[in-house]
Parts: C-alpha cells; structure tokens; sequence
C-alpha cells in the first residue's frame, strides 16, 4: 500500500522518491508545488494564507494578513503571554517550555485568543451598524453578569481597565483600514469614538485583529491558531532575554521578593564562621 492509500489530507499531497515511501521527492500544498514554485515566487505571508484558507490571496488580502502579522508579533512585557515566558526563560525553563507557557497564558480570555473569537463574534453579530453593536453589547454583559458576577464590564475587544484609546490601537486601526478600504475595520475606523461611548470602555488591540481577521473572512477556530502563532517571535526573544540577565535583573515582582531562607545567605554566614573561627584561633 502506498504512501497516498494511507494518507488522507486535502491541505498537502506528497510524490515519494522512486520506491522510497519515507522520503518525499515532490510536495504540493493546495495543488502548488511547495519546493518548486512557492519558495522561488511567494512570500511567507502569502503562504500562510495559502495554509490556511487553501487559496492564494490578493495583494489586499497578503497586505492585511501581513500588517496583522507586524503589529502582534510582539505584544511586548505588559502582556500575560509574553509575561509567562519571560518567567519561564529567567527560570531557567529549556525553550520549548517558555513557548509552550506564551501559547496557554494566550489562549485566554483576556487579550488572549479566547477574546479574539469573541470579538469576532461581535463584531458579526453588529453587522456594521451601531443598534445592533448596541443590543449585542447590552446582550453580552448581561450573560456576563451572570456567570462573571466578579467582573461584569468585561467585553471582548475592549480595554476594560483603560481610560482612553492607546496610540498602538488608533495607529494600527488606522493602518489596517487604509489597507482594507472595506468591511468591519473601515467602519469600525470611522465610527471608533461612537462605538467606544456605547461600550463606556475603549478600543483594546484584540478588537481590531478580531476586525481584521473578520474582514479576510477566517473563521474563529483559524484566528485564534494564527493569533497564537504570531505572537510567537516576542514570547521567544523576551524569554532569550531575559536568560541572559538573570533572576536578579528581573523587572517583576523584584521589590516584593523575600526569600526566608535564602540558600546564598546560608553559605555567607557559613562563611563568615568560618572566618570567625580562624581569626580566634
């Protein structure tokens, strides 16, 4: 039985070489040959649409997927995910383990890819219109109050605990929308101040890829795995970093650390005995 008699995939087709079954002589993703014609004449960008939708995108569509790509591709230190690695690399966790914390932490509900998908959701369910935005608010918050008693004006793709629309936001919405003239990010672009008095919070980072996901028409299962991928790169290089400082040059928590029995103080009193001893003898 053959390679292809065993293998069930519409993502990716393999020629093996000669009678070699381990071995692939030719690869095609979607009916493209991945060695032959993607790697001369596509872009990571547009192979990553390609992976995911199994069509090549337009200019339109590569340029927002890769402006989408720049803007999450470091949430920066703020950021739990970016955070979780961070502890993982100055404990001196190996990298998988550092990556592995980012995509858990990130796969949440607060800034992570649980947000997103429901921010997705909200913004299908407005439609581009500011009542049904309203009802689907009012909807949302309600439920919340139910099962979230704790914390009722969470809403996804909103600052909860923000005074004002953060410049990153406004920048990369306004980007995005100038890429993408059309859809949810467009209106959303032109109606950001309306929408954030509905909400009686502002814009938050998560509702605009939510709007630019929504607008290359991903579904939520899709968002959240490429959300989770491309906040990738600063989870790694924050985790790198701060391996090379240290425990004691990190920016968290140093000030309310305090170790009752600090195995570096033992041995400098120990030392210190020592010495004692010596000096009376």
């Amino acid at each position: 039985m053959s390679a292809a008699d065993c293998i069930h995939s519409n993502i990716w087709f393999e020629e093996a070489v000669g009678d070699e079954p381990f071995t692939a002589d030719v690869c095609y993703c979607y009916g493209y040959d991945v060695y032959g014609e993607i790697l001369t004449h596509a872009g990571w960008i547009e192979y990553l649409y390609l992976l995911f939708k199994g069509e090549r995108p337009t200019a339109t569509q590569a340029r927002l997927l890769e402006k989408i790509a720049l803007a999450i591709a470091n949430p920066g230190p703020r950021d739990h995910s970016i955070r979780a690695a961070m502890n993982g690399g100055v404990g001196g966790s190996d990298h998988a383990a550092c990556l592995i914390a980012a995509l858990a932490v990130g796969a949440g509900d607060y800034g992570g890819a649980g947000e997103l998908s429901k921010s997705m959701a909200l913004w299908l369910t407005a439609n581009k219109d500011i009542h049904c935005l309203q009802q689907a608010i009012h909807k949302h918050r309600d439920i919340t109050a139910r099962t979230n008693p704790a914390d009722p004006d969470l809403l996804p793709g909103f600052a909860t605990y923000a005074e004002a629309c953060n410049l990153p936001v406004r920048q990369t919405l306004d980007c995005m929308s100038q890429v993408h003239d059309a859809g949810i990010l467009n209106w959303l672009a032109r109606n950001r101040t309306e929408v954030e008095s509905i909400a009686g919070i502002p814009l938050a980072m998560t509702g605009v890829i939510a709007a630019a996901m929504t607008d290359l028409e991903f579904s939520t299962s899709q968002a959240e795995m490429l959300y989770l991928i491309l906040r990738l790169p600063g989870a790694a290089v924050h985790a790198l970093e701060q391996t090379q400082f240290g425990w004691k040059h990190y920016p968290f928590f140093k000030a309310g650390l305090h170790i009752e029995d600090d195995p570096a103080k033992r041995h400098e009193n120990r030392e210190g005995n020592d010495v004692k001893q010596q000096s009376t003898v």
